[in-house]
């Protein structure tokens, strides 16, 4: 006689994918926020390395310098198309309208590359911190995963609340003990996935030690 109340053979669990091998996905080169970035290299990785995140400060911390330049923009206008300064030779005032454009530009433009080029680097074995100051100088701080010993994630003010950006902080065991991400956004999630990384670190040395 069959046995009707048998429970019927449970499924076993899929195990979920592990970070480090999840598939690249299109990037976006304006973006702060990449995960799982194709095709981006940057000095210091080795090509086995494989970029997790890519982080760049929300587009919103820009907020500021595009207004003032667009302030900048404006303010020859009223010297222009109406006569404030008739009395000024006419070569001299578009000679100082030029000047004041060409240091308007220079500075969106220094204010643009430094957001650009200031960013935090996750990879599946280290974290990279990259300041930029200038063409021609810049300092990179790194640390191995498994130097990682706490993460921590702080989202402070409305703004930021609303957003959701925030600052991670990577407390490491390495030469430079911390590490800071200012900013970022989502940082709960930047921050989990960095504590999953370490746990998978910690789990494939594990591993090593078994073979």
């Amino acid at each position: 006689m069959p046995d009707i109340f048998k429970k019927p053979a449970e499924k076993p669990k899929e195990t979920p994918p592990l970070i480090s091998e999840m598939p690249t996905q299109q990037y976006n080169p304006i973006s702060s926020y990449c995960k799982y970035p194709a095709n981006v290299k940057f000095a210091g990785t080795d090509e086995q390395e494989k970029i997790i995140l890519l982080l760049r400060k929300h587009w919103l911390t820009n907020l500021r310098w595009i207004l003032m330049g667009i302030v900048l923009t404006l303010v020859p206008i009223p010297f222009v198309y109406f006569p404030v300064l008739n009395f000024l030779p006419e070569r001299f005032l578009v000679v100082t309208v030029l000047f004041w454009y060409l240091v308007t530009s220079a500075f969106v433009l220094e204010k643009f590359l430094s957001w650009f080029f200031n960013v935090y680097i996750v990879t599946d074995e280290r974290v990279f911190d990259v300041d930029f100051y200038n063409l021609v100088d810049r300092d990179i701080s790194d640390a191995n995963i498994e130097d990682i010993q706490d993460v921590t994630s702080s989202i402070r003010g409305a703004i930021r609340t609303s957003f959701d950006y925030g600052d991670i902080f990577i407390q490491t065991s390495a030469e430079v003990p911390e590490l800071d991400f200012e900013a970022v956004p989502h940082p709960d999630e930047v921050a989990k996935i960095l504590r999953d990384l370490r746990v998978e670190e910690e789990q494939e040395k594990l591993e090593g030690r078994v073979r």
